[in-house]
């Protein structure tokens, strides 16, 4: 049995099942959905800060006196169709989800009863999106289904007391942030726990170790649980499951401990916003090249779309879900189970990036940019004359190699016009006998 206490339950091993999926989609859904104006921030920008853009879009499209609240009977989601959802999410050849169950903003996306009249069955949709999302990805896709959920709330009075009292007080995690962490482990038996925001408060305020070792020991999920890393003031990339380290952490390096690196399709948001233009949201090429360079250093791509306040997912995002999957049909062989190999990248060619598959003992060399010589030099394997083999993913022929002294080969890529490549946007070599 895991103690409440941070030597103990780092000490838990993180089920395999989540070093293996590497890939997962995140879920930036809420009341913030409805403005859908700059950021998932609008209600502290607005009312915190008081940041000009955001003053003036209220001053604009709403009238005198619309407070934040006001937007919650106007997050309607009468789009929201979860099957619909699943289908997309299975799609993207992801592995599991991340659906916020509740934000900074204090609303959560099932009817809590901590959270009175700020909740998705009392207020706007009048439906349980946390249990419909549930069912649908467990009755439709093999995905693991994970919730995030934010510790504090931007300005709940219990917590802002509390924080008054510098955090010797703990009305706020006792009355609402743990009972809504119990309550959702027991309704939604979540496969992940990815916690957020801590206030600047530190784990012994939130209780976070004594929530864990219920989780780890006595919860429904006590086998397959995994957890992350923010958990209280100076908990990120310390303790907890696999680290986040911080929102778009892609270190480029091996690192020695599990990872994840959550990103956006937007490059500034994570809600989704209307005022979004193309060129800010990222093309599948740099997708593409996020995943390869996140898995090659042994970490986890968690990456972000925002539906919208009806309950869609817009088409953009659908289209940057159903690409990576159309290129994981072709490569994924290089990135679901696979290990790092001794080399990240390679030394010669950039835009290369390495994985080995311990099953088959193959080393997957995913290219970025296909050489326009047709010929491709790698620095890093040592190939064996008469025992090497060369493939290309998707094509069917074996390629020819040259090896080059002690380490290092090229190789020659087959003659293919656009419509014969295997996909696009970035390719595998499969060596085996390296």
């Amino acid at each position: 049995r895991y103690e409440p206490t941070w030597g103990s339950l780092d000490a838990r091993p993180l089920p395999a099942w989540f070093d293996e999926a590497k890939f997962g989609v995140f879920i930036h859904w809420g009341v913030f959905s409805v403005p859908s104006f700059g950021s998932e921030w609008f209600w502290w920008y607005w009312q915190k800060e008081k940041r000009e853009p955001y003053v003036k879009f209220m001053d604009a499209n709403y009238p005198p006196g619309f407070s934040y609240e006001d937007f919650g009977p106007l997050f309607t989601a009468e789009f929201f169709d979860p099957n619909q959802w699943a289908d997309i999410l299975k799609a993207s050849g992801a592995k599991y989800i991340v659906l916020t169950s509740k934000h900074h903003e204090g609303f959560t996306l099932w009817g809590s009863k901590y959270s009175w009249n700020w909740n998705a069955v009392d207020v706007g949709p009048k439906r349980d999106l946390v249990a419909e999302l549930a069912t649908s990805v467990r009755n439709r896709t093999d995905l693991h289904f994970g919730l995030y959920h934010s510790l504090f709330e931007w300005f709940n009075p219990l917590f802002l007391e509390d924080a008054t009292n510098a955090f010797k007080t703990r009305k706020f995690p006792t009355s609402k942030s743990l009972p809504e962490l119990y309550e959702i482990v027991t309704k939604y038996q979540p496969e992940i726990i990815w916690s957020d925001g801590d206030g600047n408060a530190p784990d012994t305020y939130w209780n976070s170790t004594g929530f864990l070792a219920w989780l780890y020991n006595d919860s429904p999920v006590r086998d397959t649980v995994v957890t992350n890393d923010r958990w209280g003031a100076g908990s990120i990339c310390a303790h907890g499951g696999f680290y986040t380290c911080s929102d778009r952490y892609n270190p480029g390096h091996l690192l020695p401990h599990k990872w994840e690196n959550c990103m956006t399709i937007d490059r500034s948001s994570w809600g989704y916003r209307r005022d979004a233009r193309l060129r800010d949201l990222l093309p599948v090429e740099a997708l593409v090249k996020q995943l390869a360079e996140t898995v090659s250093c042994g970490g986890n791509l968690l990456m972000n779309i925002g539906p919208t306040h009806d309950g869609r997912i817009a088409v953009v995002f659908e289209e940057r879900l159903r690409q990576v999957g159309s290129w994981l049909q072709v490569n994924g062989g290089a990135i679901y189970g696979t290990k790092p190999w001794r080399a990240q990248n390679d030394t010669v060619s950039p835009g290369v990036w390495y994985t080995f598959t311990p099953k088959e003992g193959k080393v997957n060399a995913i290219f970025l940019n296909w050489p326009v010589s047709g010929i491709l030099e790698l620095g890093e394997p040592r190939a064996k004359l008469g025992e090497t083999q060369v493939k290309l993913a998707g094509y069917k022929e074996l390629l020819k190699w040259v090896a080059l002294g002690e380490k290092g080969m090229v190789i020659a890529l087959p003659q293919l016009t656009p419509q014969q490549m295997p996909c696009q946007w970035g390719w595998t070599l499969q060596l085996t006998d390296i």
